[in-house]
């Protein structure tokens, strides 16, 4: 029986049009980068044109007067031409000038920090790479790699290429998933979907096999750790959590072996002054032990450096031991995601590895271990995240009854008075999600509101990520609290959040597209993670001393405001007694005693209650005049 296709709103084919709805996966890596293919749900990866090579390093060569060179070409200048060739432009994708001034110096090139941080419009000023005579964004040079992604799937299939699910890290925030998307753009590509990595190499596992249940995916590339669960159900592919390090990786394996190099030739007699391209050649020769011991249990290599040649045996138990520790934090990390998603090890029906590192013994016997079953491994790591993106692509294109869902990473809210955040979205919800809450105003006859949205699990907005501002105008005047000012934040398919605010008794709304001027990096949101975990108690002790303060501040403001209106009702006593309670309760909210600014504004309180009661005496008997009993109802 055949089945019907359903496309998604306005994306279905015209008659004979099918062969135009060509779209590709492609997995744009922080080192390499692979693009592939899906026909009738059998995915594969393009690869050059001899046939042999699926994985195009993510390495750009400016020449002084040529087109960009992407890929193996454009590493093999590293040696003569380092200052025109960029590499692992990843980093830096989404991100501002806060996050270029600390890590600028680690980066293979030199990054140009403006002095400012905004143009003199407001504008956030972009990060600019200077590469030999040319000022690059890491967006221009994204696009070169993709342009050459897109080349090479055109020249393999022999049609035009201008469609693709992009995969991208399940941390990236707004600000890089928006970067990646404008680099898209340049290069001549519309992006059907925004995929998160582990999402994509689990669907190439999961969704093809049409299996039920929880996977876990273990991703260790060149220069990070990621590590998901994610849960198969009737045809919803949900991330339950996330959690990782962005600085641990397969290049710590090559650095470790280096070392031991060095101190077998120092034992020897050997005594190494490395300069910079002593380090390079060093770290190839590591690269090349790593890989030989994937294989065989031991291998010999020789190192060449200063003019003094060595010959070392390195056996795999050594290498196991160089690297026991960086598995041994990977699997920490897994521990810690299994945790905070409350499930058990043995309830994980597959274990999806991804990244070239998982090919070392060590890291798969390590992983075995922690599930208790054997990795799913029959798909080649370093093209099953492009693979289950072109599975995607397919899907996208050609109908599909299966539906991804992702996560938000971090929370995200509001800031609301005394600079309390109040969490709209939380961690780990699916996505594409929208929710509302009304909010309302602090002051009487205010008339404007300024919204603004953090992202982040600690209580104060001092302690989380400012992501946008923007002024809701317009507003009635109105008492305190009377206005209904609803917020509704809205994260689409890709990740990417829109809020607006309106105004529900005029109608006037506003309405923001939230593009952060930097990103955050997965370290840097594991932080977050475990500050909001240890801080917790304090957080809320903090959150609850500046709700007592925000409403023992409202209090005193209207009371004043209603001495202010009916002054001719305060008797002097009332009067001196409120501004007693009022100077007391001032003092106490200057402090840090909860129950004592609770216990002064029940004070105030009390000292206006006989003011109060006269105004409404006031209020009644201007309401009766010239009423007799017969009309009161």
């Amino acid at each position: 029986m055949a089945l019907l296709k359903i496309h998604e709103p306005g994306q279905t084919p015209l008659p004979h049009e099918d062969e135009r709805q060509l779209a590709v996966g492609i997995d744009l890596g922080t080192t390499n980068s692979v693009v592939a293919i899906s026909n009738d749900e059998k995915p594969e990866v393009l690869r050059d044109t001899s046939g042999g090579n699926a994985i195009v390093p993510s390495v750009v060569y400016y020449g002084a007067d040529a087109d960009p060179v992407v890929g193996e070409a454009a590493r093999d200048q590293i040696n003569d031409n380092a200052d025109r060739v960029v590499s692992s432009v990843k980093r830096l994708m989404g991100r501002g000038i806060a996050d270029v001034k600390s890590i600028a110096g680690t980066l293979p090139y030199h990054v140009e920090v403006p002095a400012e941080d905004a143009t003199p419009s407001g504008e956030p000023m972009m990060v600019r790479l200077n590469v030999g005579d040319r000022v690059l964004t890491p967006v221009e040079v994204s696009a070169d790699i993709l342009r050459a992604l897109r080349a090479r799937a055109e020249e393999s299939l022999g049609k035009p290429v201008e469609k693709a699910v992009i995969t991208v890290p399940a941390y990236f925030d707004d600000g890089a998933r928006t970067a990646t998307k404008d680099a898209a753009r340049l290069a001549g590509i519309e992006v059907l979907r925004l995929v998160n990595e582990p999402t994509a190499a689990a669907l190439a596992y999961g969704l093809d096999n049409g299996a039920e249940g929880l996977y876990a995916v273990y991703d260790l590339g060149g220069g990070t750790f990621d590590i998901s669960l994610l849960k198969m159900q009737k045809g919803v592919f949900q991330v339950k959590a996330t959690g990782g390090d962005a600085a641990l990786g397969g290049d710590d394996f090559d650095h470790a072996i280096a070392e031991y190099l060095l101190a077998e030739r120092k034992d020897g007699g050997t005594t190494d002054d490395l300069d910079a391209s002593d380090a390079k050649r060093l770290l190839k020769t590591a690269r090349k032990v790593k890989e030989a011991l994937t294989d065989s249990d031991q291998t010999e290599i020789t190192v060449s450096l200063g003019g003094a040649e060595t010959t070392h045996t390195v056996t795999r138990a050594a290498f196991d031991a160089m690297i026991a520790k960086l598995v041994s934090r990977t699997i920490a990390i897994t521990e810690q995601v299994l945790d905070d998603a409350d499930i058990l090890a043995d309830d994980v029906k597959g274990v999806v590895l991804v990244g070239g590192s998982t090919r070392v013994p060590a890291v798969r016997k390590a992983v075995a271990d922690l599930f208790e079953q054997d990795p799913l491994s029959d798909i080649d790591p370093d093209e099953v995240v492009a693979l289950g993106a072109a599975l995607q692509a397919e899907a996208l294109t050609g109908g599909s009854d299966n539906l991804l869902l992702d996560v938000t990473p971090l929370s995200l809210g509001l800031e609301t008075m005394g600079g309390i955040v109040e969490k709209v979205i939380d961690r780990n919800t699916p996505i594409p999600v929208a929710k509302a809450q009304e909010f309302t105003t602090y002051q009487d006859g205010q008339s404007a509101m300024m919204i603004h949205v953090v992202q982040g699990e600690r209580e104060m907005v001092d302690q989380c990520r400012s992501l946008a501002r923007f002024a809701l105008t317009g507003i009635p005047s109105m008492a305190a609290g009377a206005a209904r000012i609803k917020v509704t934040f809205n994260v689409d398919a890709d990740g990417l959040l829109t809020v607006s605010a309106r105004e529900e008794t005029t109608g006037t709304e506003q309405e923001v597209a939230v593009k952060p001027t930097y990103g955050i990096n997965e370290l840097e949101m594991s932080n977050m993670l475990r500050e909001s975990m240890v801080h917790a108690r304090e957080d809320m002790e903090m959150r609850l001393l500046t709700e007592a303060r925000v409403e023992a501040r409202r209090n005193v403001l209207a009371v004043q405001a209603a001495m202010n209106a009916d002054r001719a009702l305060l008797t002097s006593d009332d009067e001196d007694n409120i501004a007693a309670a009022i100077a007391k309760l001032e003092a106490a909210m200057s402090g840090t005693d909860r129950d004592l600014i609770n216990e002064q504004a029940e004070a105030l309180e009390d000292a206006s209650r006989p003011f109060a009661e006269a105004r409404m005496d006031a209020r009644i008997r201007q309401a009766l005049a010239g009423r007799n009993v017969d009309q009161v109802h």
